[in-house]
């Protein structure tokens, strides 16, 4: 009976990094439950109400997934942050500066 238990549930983590905290929660689903079920299950949205669904990037183990992707017991569901600058111009004043221009 508890493996019938344990097979219809899966454990999960939902992580939202920001600066200076990170918000970690484990929570248990049934079996075929998605991203997006997992977030709502979790505090993350009453604790940080600017978290808007319809917006957010999400992935698992640092690979971008979509909100209705299925999850898998020991999955950890990241909610990404938006970049604060673009990356491409961040190397190139990088490499303006090195070269003195």
């Amino acid at each position: 009976m508890a493996n019938e238990l344990h097979s219809s549930t899966l454990q999960v983590q939902v992580c939202y990094a920001l600066p200076d905290t990170v918000f970690l929660q484990d929570v248990t689903l049934p079996a075929a439950s998605a991203i997006q079920d997992a977030i709502q299950a979790s505090d993350v949205l009453q604790r940080y109400p600017d978290l808007d669904l319809a917006t957010i990037r999400v992935g698992v183990f640092g690979k971008l997934k979509s909100l209705d992707s299925v999850l898998h017991s020991g999955d950890r569901v990241e909610i990404y942050r938006p970049l604060q600058a673009d990356p491409m111009e961040s190397r190139r004043r990088r490499a303006a500066h090195k070269t003195g221009r």
